[in-house]
């Protein structure tokens, strides 16, 4: 998988892809992450990519025309599954989401920042747009870090154990159920005799009546 993430502000990006999961997904070679600093698409002197809305208003928006030329230039070497465009209204990302974006080949994300973009940037160039919740940040690039660690961690050969996401909280719109390790008793605190069974049709119905409890309990919305 390849995605391009475009911001104003990519070193903001280092960080999450340098540590954990995302850097042992590059080193592997199964993802490939590249920044752009839209600044370096500018028309002029000051790489300047915001200016004033028209109508007036409090808040600067990002120009359509250096959007524009990142984006053509990217797409004049492949072709991409998605452009997508982080902003508070977009779809909030859910885990199903996440399933079906692991399976693209290539990927564009936009970050948004100051009070947004040009409403036609968004109009024709942007295939999708996702939110992170429903909450503003000051830019895009901690929603595309979230929205990559989600969708990276699902691709084949990255986790050590790739049943482990199966498992996952959300992946069969229940919450995943308590879990337990050493030691067995810890100041009286025991773990639940099932546990230490060794008998797995039994361990896995226990998990699977304290994860409906525990959505019941804590997302009953899930459940619809």
């Amino acid at each position: 998988m390849r995605i391009d993430i475009i911001s104003v502000a990519p070193e903001l990006m280092e960080s999450p892809f340098s540590f954990s999961i995302m850097k042992r997904a590059i080193d592997k070679g199964l993802a490939e992450v590249h920044f752009h600093n839209l600044h370096d698409y500018a028309n002029n002197a000051y790489k300047q990519v915001d200016d004033y809305q028209f109508g007036g208003g409090a808040g600067m928006v990002m120009m359509i025309e250096p959007i524009d030329k990142c984006i053509s230039a990217l797409k004049a070497q492949r072709n991409y599954d998605e452009v997508i465009y982080l902003t508070p209204d977009g779809e909030t990302l859910h885990q199903k989401m996440a399933n079906s974006l692991s399976l693209k080949e290539n990927l564009i994300i936009l970050c948004g920042h100051f009070k947004g973009v040009d409403q036609r940037v968004r109009d024709h160039f942007i295939t999708k747009e996702i939110s992170i919740g429903d909450y503003v940040l000051s830019g895009g690039e901690l929603g595309a870090a979230v929205l990559c660690d989600a969708i990276v961690r699902l691709i084949p050969g990255v986790l050590s154990d790739e049943t482990s996401a199966l498992t996952d909280s959300f992946q069969d719109n229940l919450l995943a159920p308590p879990i337990y390790t050493r030691p067995a008793n810890y100041k009286g605190w025991e773990v639940p005799e099932v546990l230490l069974s060794g008998n797995t049709p039994k361990i896995e119905q226990w998990r699977e009546e304290m994860a409906y409890k525990h959505t019941l309990a804590k997302r009953p919305d899930l459940l619809k």
